[in-house]
């Protein structure tokens, strides 16, 4: 369903995305924030999943300042390099430049919203206190308790899983008590529940948290 584009930040560093159109005049359009993993099949059917459901949805390649063409696989080798690159990534150029570029790439859509995974929930985190986006819906972002001191300028859903070892319930708790506007939603499910391709996967919870994903942005976005 989708293609790749390419987009420009503001700094004029060109990144890849991959671009997913609805069929016919979108709701709204939608950022989908990868995991470590790059924009990989997962996020390309994640984009063309809510592409199917009516939005915009863009994917940017926000590795490209590390390494262009990432694609990874969960375990292994693979696993570590997607790992190494995120300490390759300067956080704030990703939130404060990349992101944007992606956002603008949607916007005439309408509102527009974002969604992202492990690495891309705490990056969606910051587009909602940073980047004037109307709707953000971050699935087990753990390092969102890195900046708690932020306040989010449009409504926020997170989910976590129970079961998250690189996430314990207490810092759950902890983001709760600091940000309680948001809505949460937790699973009895391990971290990257929503993706088909970990061994983490839980089909039922994936299904669950995408229904509810799905009616937040129907009501924040159209």
């Amino acid at each position: 369903m989708g293609k790749m584009i390419t987009l420009t930040a503001k700094d004029g560093f060109a990144m890849d995305a991959y671009l997913a159109e609805p069929a016919g005049k979108p709701k709204a359009g939608l950022v989908v924030i990868q995991e470590i993993f790059g924009v990989n099949a997962h996020i390309q059917a994640v984009a063309d999943g809510y592409a199917k459901d009516g939005y915009l949805a863009i994917a940017p390649a926000l590795f490209d300042r590390a390494e262009k063409n990432v694609n990874l696989g969960y375990v292994g080798a693979e696993r570590q390099h997607g790992i190494d690159l995120m300490g390759k990534m300067n956080w704030e150029t990703t939130a404060n430049v990349d992101v944007p570029a992606a956002i603008a790439a949607v916007r005439k859509a309408g509102k527009v919203g974002v969604v992202g995974y492990c690495w891309g929930g705490t990056i969606t985190w910051l587009a909602a206190t940073r980047l004037g986006v109307d709707a953000a819906v971050c699935y087990y972002g753990g390092r969102i308790a890195n900046y708690l001191g932020e306040k989010p300028a449009c409504p926020v859903m997170m989910h976590f899983g129970t079961k998250d070892a690189s996430i314990p319930m207490d810092t759950v708790e902890k983001i709760k008590a600091a940000q309680p506007g948001a809505t949460y939603h937790i699973y009895a499910a391990g971290h990257g529940f929503n993706c088909d391709h970990r061994a983490d996967y839980d089909a039922a919870c994936a299904q669950q948290a995408r229904e509810r994903t799905l009616m937040f942005f129907a009501k924040h976005l159209g």
